[in-house]
């Protein structure tokens, strides 16, 4: 959704969020999730932590190389392909994830949003002439055919192709929504610096539930919302200075 930011600047892309000190989905995690995805039980809430070796959080991750580039949150697929997105954005390598997946969920015979059979390379299906085969029974017989070495390091490899598959649908999602796909990096640090700002305040006061929207454009990011005292914070995209923040935090 394209929104007026109310501050006399462009068009820009909205992104509402929700925060409990406590989600009761059955993972019980504290956090962050995108309204779009408040339905799925497979998304856990996430915080402003970042990891060793990538500077921005999940939820940025979930913003920037999923929900901007198109790709839903569920799903092997989409995951393969917002990794690659993930790793043109902060230098970061998509082999250890993807290798997780494999042993994790493929190697066992399963796969999140299709039939195992539509994501295995292609070549794999003459060594499957039965269409009725479970998932394990599908890995058992490649595993027979191939070798497990070989099989992972095929299914790894898939990973990565279907990843770099993704990027020209990445790169036309970022223009529908009117927003520079080269920019990708200094959007991830401005919508870092506005939730860790937020989410700073919100563990000080022990919120258990706040709101927010994050507008989006090629100027600046933005974080209006309820935490659950009214709140407005800016950063601006490609600058080496932020331009303050609206608050009443």
């Amino acid at each position: 959704m394209s929104v007026p930011d109310g501050l006399g600047e462009t068009q820009s892309l909205a992104i509402r969020v929700t925060y409990k000190l406590e989600w009761q989905d059955g993972f019980g995690a504290r956090g962050w999730k995108l309204d779009c995805t408040l339905d799925d039980p497979n998304v856990i809430a996430t915080t402003a932590a970042t990891g060793c070796q990538i500077s921005t959080s999940v939820l940025v991750h979930d913003m920037l190389d999923h929900y901007i580039s198109g790709f839903p949150l569920s799903g092997h697929r989409n995951e393969a392909m917002a990794l690659i997105q993930l790793a043109s954005r902060t230098g970061s390598d998509p082999r250890p994830d993807y290798a997780q997946m494999v042993d994790e969920d493929l190697m066992q015979g399963s796969v999140s949003g299709e039939r195992l059979r539509s994501f295995l390379p292609p070549g794999f299906l003459k060594y499957l002439p039965d269409n009725s085969m479970s998932g394990k029974q599908v890995i058992s017989a490649l595993v027979d055919k191939l070798g497990q070495s070989a099989l992972r390091t095929a299914l790894i490899d898939r990973f990565f192709e279907l990843g770099e598959r993704g990027i020209p649908l990445a790169q036309a999602s970022w223009r529908r929504h009117g927003l520079d796909y080269q920019l990708r990096n200094q959007f991830g640090q401005c919508l870092q610096k506005l939730l860790a700002r937020v989410d700073k305040v919100i563990q000080e006061r022990g919120c258990s539930y706040a709101n927010g929207e994050f507008l989006l454009n090629n100027q600046s990011c933005q974080l209006h919302g309820v935490t659950p005292d009214v709140y407005r914070l800016k950063e601006l995209v490609n600058r080496n200075h932020d331009s303050g923040s609206q608050q009443t935090l």
